[in-house]
């Protein structure tokens, strides 16, 4: 083999792996985030915090990224804004449903959306495989009626319309995918933050402004918004679709270790079966990716 040849390849294959490693960064990051945005909801509403997040997470997004230097054109601009507009509308009703359910459940219930787009997407009995292994885990997340109360039904209700708006969310950034990352994702969360806009401003009113939870705002819109967003973007760009639903699966098993490690909270032995069925789920359609779940585009850093 050439020897120039055999230092391009394990390069190539290094390249592969980022959109993997800012998947994992981008749940890390949410997980933490998100329970960290939780305290403010006695202050400002759910809505109050899904405008901050946003919000804060669009005014550094656009000052980082300068979308505006970019020319663009009609279709991308009408892609971006229903990615947006789906981001913000998966965004408010994840918190409404953070509202009155535990992080770990609403997460496991919002994973509905993603796994429906990998069961679109799924193609040989092997890809129903794990899928199925990912749904097993999750449910071995849920609450069980008489084992433990029962689900708030607005929560329930909120949390599947954040599943049905993630895979929308999925669906339209795939549609945008040529875009650059950091320019996708400004605009993105801009039209989040205007969706947004008007119920936070209802429930929270002349609150928002005050110094001390918009400091606290900013920080959550960093931690769970602005930059696990970012990482998303790259990851949806190299990551085929069947492939990302179900690795973001493993989201509710790292906010479980998470709170483990950060909060003390030991887990029982159901879940970390679960854990282990979600892990091994995400890890499997890894290895079991072929030639027909083709990555979004061949280079996932093209146009970084």
């Amino acid at each position: 083999m050439n020897p120039a040849a055999a230092q391009i390849l394990p390069a190539r294959g290094t390249l592969r792996l980022v959109p993997y490693a800012a998947l994992l960064g981008a749940m890390l990051l949410f997980t933490v985030g998100t329970s960290f945005a939780k305290q403010l909801f006695a202050d400002v509403g759910a809505e109050g915090t899904a405008f901050y997040r946003a919000g804060f997470s669009a005014v550094v997004l656009v000052a980082l990224w300068r979308p505006w230097r970019r020319a663009w054109t009609r279709r991308e601009l009408a892609d971006m804004a229903l990615y947006g507009a789906s981001l913000g509308a998966m965004n408010l009703s994840f918190y409404k449903a953070l509202a009155t359910l535990p992080l770990g459940v609403a997460m496991a219930i919002e994973f509905l959306g993603p796994l429906c787009v990998a069961l679109v997407h799924a193609r040989r009995l092997a890809h129903f495989a794990w899928i199925g292994l990912a749904v097993v885990g999750l449910g071995l997340l849920l609450p069980i009626a008489g084992s433990v109360r029962m689900l708030d039904p607005t929560g329930v209700g909120f949390a599947l319309l954040a599943a049905l708006f993630w895979a929308l969310y999925i669906v339209f950034g795939q549609r945008g995918g040529h875009v650059h990352p950091g320019h996708a994702v400004a605009v993105g969360m801009t039209t989040a933050a205007l969706v947004i806009a008007p119920f936070g401003i209802a429930r929270a009113g002349l609150r928002l402004f005050d110094p001390r939870l918009m400091a606290l705002g900013f920080g959550a819109g960093i931690v769970s918004s602005a930059l696990p967003f970012s990482l998303e973007r790259l990851a949806l760009r190299g990551i085929p679709h069947r492939t990302f639903g179900i690795m973001v699966a493993a989201e509710p098993a790292v906010g479980a270790i998470a709170g483990m490690i950060m909060l003390g909270e030991m887990l029982s032995v159901r879940q970390g079966i679960a854990i282990a069925c979600v892990i091994a789920a995400g890890a499997g359609s890894v290895l079991w990716n072929d030639a027909d779940g083709h990555a979004l585009t061949d280079d996932p850093l093209r146009g970084s």
